[in-house]
């Protein structure tokens, strides 16, 4: 089949609408250039009648956080019966939900980090373990309401029972892993190099680090050993294939070697909907492999169907 006419899904109505036109933006014009017709859709409550009026070839899915990358706006492609890129239904919903993705990961040989899950309104006022930990929403992505909880806090964060925060009502509790950040995304059935993010005057890769110009230095391939780096690389096919996940798909790790080169390797999390402007971290990646923006999302658009 010939598609000619793509619809691109960008901005929507979650924490991360900013990222998500940015990611747009970026694939609507690499897509013009390649000589598809595009059709821009900044997502609102009547996304499915405007693509119902529409009826493109196929929609690349540019959204980011809930309703763009939790299995909803997948269901409705589904209804529509109009292919799209990325995850499916469940893939794009497990992998959404932190714990229940942590649960499969494991069931697949895959090294995860010890945590728990706590409802935000009964949040201990003792440390729910022993320190230090993080506490992350569980149904969020690019770091939104992240805490990190250091070895000489006294009491849990605040914040995380307060009116204040808008991340919904269960939070993941997780053992802090020291180390450096790895991550490697997986193109189809291939995983692509392995990168390592070295934010640039943060803690920890936390939104500003990810998106603020100057946040974070990408080295692609990470400076690790090969048997390290073929390790990731292993461990992110594993978990693109336990989760379901179809297209592209970016997993996040911890390598902690500080005391010997093996070290200590942690699973984080799956993202089905990696950031997609042109020095995102997956179209980096893609670039190692010899894939320029545009034919990186070409093979995106061919590869596009339903029942994902």
């Amino acid at each position: 089949m010939s598609r000619k006419h793509v619809a691109v899904l960008m901005g929507g109505f979650s924490s991360e609408r900013p990222v998500s036109l940015s990611s747009g933006k970026a694939c609507a014009e690499a897509l013009e250039a390649e000589g598809f017709e595009v059709t821009r859709i900044d997502v609102a409550r009547d996304v499915s009648e405007k693509l119902a009026a529409l009826k493109p070839d196929v929609v690349f899915n540019a959204l980011h956080g809930p309703f763009g990358e939790d299995g909803t706006i997948q269901g409705i492609l589904e209804y529509l019966e109009i292919p799209y890129t990325h995850s499916g239904v469940l893939a794009s919903a497990l992998a959404m939900d932190k714990a229940k993705a942590k649960r499969v990961a494991a069931a697949a040989g895959i090294p995860v980090a010890e945590s728990q899950v706590v409802n935000r309104f009964a949040f201990p006022s003792t440390h729910p373990m022993k320190p230090p930990y993080v506490v992350k929403p569980l149904r969020e992505g690019s770091s939104f309401g992240v805490v990190i909880v250091t070895e000489d806090q006294a009491h849990p964060p605040q914040i995380v029972s307060s009116p204040e925060w808008r991340y919904g009502e269960e939070v993941i509790v997780e053992r802090y892993v020291y180390g450096r950040e790895l991550t490697c995304g997986v193109m189809g059935e291939t995983a692509l190099g392995v990168t390592e993010v070295v934010p640039q005057g943060h803690n920890f890769y936390d939104y500003d680090s990810k998106y603020a110009a100057g946040g974070s230095k990408h080295v692609i391939p990470a400076k690790i050993s090969p048997n390290i780096y073929q390790k990731i690389q292993t461990l992110s096919l594993r978990a693109h294939q336990a989760i379901g996940c179809r297209g592209v798909s970016r997993s996040d790790f911890r390598y902690d070697d500080r005391f010997s080169e093996d070290g200590e390797i942690i699973w984080l999390e799956v993202n089905t909907q990696p950031g997609m402007t042109p020095t995102s971290l997956v179209p980096e990646m893609a670039g190692h492999a010899g894939y320029s923006f545009g034919q990186f999302l070409r093979w995106m658009v061919e590869d596009a169907s339903c029942l994902r």
